[in-house]
């Protein structure tokens, strides 16, 4: 395929890493107003089990040989389901498009092998991205639904741990069965939300970088005469602020305060830590109430980010 002006594109290689990095928080910078991808991200990204450079990736530069595109497929749900990532700088809407066609191309393969009859490709955009939405729209691709981006000021002065109720108690994560229970956790207080993907514990472990997790900052809430009843997962590898990945509770005992409670633990726990802000994710549809929960408790909008998606055929 034959790119305009002279630019050129390849695959990534594990050695890219920090080009990509830096094309990365250029793109942060216009969408949200500031960079927050660290380079361990990108490292980690490229160096997945599940994602075969050559075929996966895609590197574009313009005619003086700058990075201005980045483009990237994962297959991790054995289905069809296939999810893309593209970053480009503006104005390289038409090379842009053209990487689309390469990677749409690829993930039909994958969803093909998979043994789909079709692919359901999933991208992933703020809600001003770069990449121009007319355009992409004009492929067929079409917006189904927005997630906002949350963060909150935390000091350990105003965010003591909380009061736990009557009969909860709150460990963390520290064996294997425990991580299978997290598992287990989430998959029953998740299952029906937008997009959400079983998988078996295994391929969920790989997924997620069980190996190199740090454990330590996961939870599992026990409720006296209910057994193990929610989860609180959470990391703290990013510079820009830790992250609240999962507050589930189990849907039989919602209303309760469980979910407020793991919340106010998560503010607590990094204030005393010593960060600064934490920051989640919410699916502005999302029915139980966690919108409004987290907004009661201080969090504030920081950007919004839309999931697109794309069918084709596999045939």
């Amino acid at each position: 395929m034959a790119f305009p002006d002279g630019m050129t594109v390849r695959p990534a290689v594990v050695e890219d890493a920090e080009a990509v990095w830096v094309l990365l928080n250029q793109v942060d910078e216009i969408e949200v107003g500031r960079a927050f991808t660290d380079l361990a991200e990108v490292e980690e990204d490229l160096g997945h089990v599940s994602v075969d450079l050559e075929r996966d990736s895609w590197l574009l530069h313009d005619a003086d040989g700058r990075l201005v595109g980045y483009g990237i497929v994962r297959d991790r749900s054995a289905g069809e389901r296939i999810n893309l990532d593209q970053y480009l700088l503006p104005g390289h809407t038409a090379a842009g498009l053209q990487l689309f066609e390469l990677m749409e191309a690829r993930a039909a393969e994958l969803a093909r092998r998979n043994g789909a009859e079709r692919a359901v490709l999933h991208l992933m955009l703020t809600a001003r991205p770069t990449i121009d939405t007319e355009a992409l729209a004009g492929r067929g691709w079409q917006r189904m639904r927005r997630h906002h981006v949350l963060n909150r000021d935390v000091d350990p002065k105003t965010d003591p741990f909380p009061e736990v109720p009557a009969g909860l108690r709150l460990r963390a994560c520290a064996s294997e069965d425990d991580r299978r229970t997290v598992h287990r956790l989430i998959h029953e207080t998740f299952a029906d939300h937008f997009d959400f993907q079983p998988r078996s514990y295994e391929k969920w472990c790989a997924d997620t970088g069980a190996d190199s997790a740090d454990w330590s900052v996961v939870w599992i809430a026990e409720l006296d005469g209910h057994g193990d009843v929610a989860v609180l997962r959470t990391r703290d590898d990013r510079s820009d602020m830790p992250w609240a990945s999962h507050i589930g509770v189990s849907s039989e005992l919602r209303g309760r305060g469980l979910g407020g409670h793991l919340l106010r633990y998560f503010f607590a726990f990094y204030a005393d830590r010593g960060r600064t802000r934490v920051g989640l994710g919410v699916d502005t549809g999302n029915a139980t109430g966690a919108p409004a929960l987290y907004r009661n408790n201080g969090m504030v909008l920081d950007f919004a980010v839309d999931t697109w998606e794309l069918i084709v055929p596999t045939a």
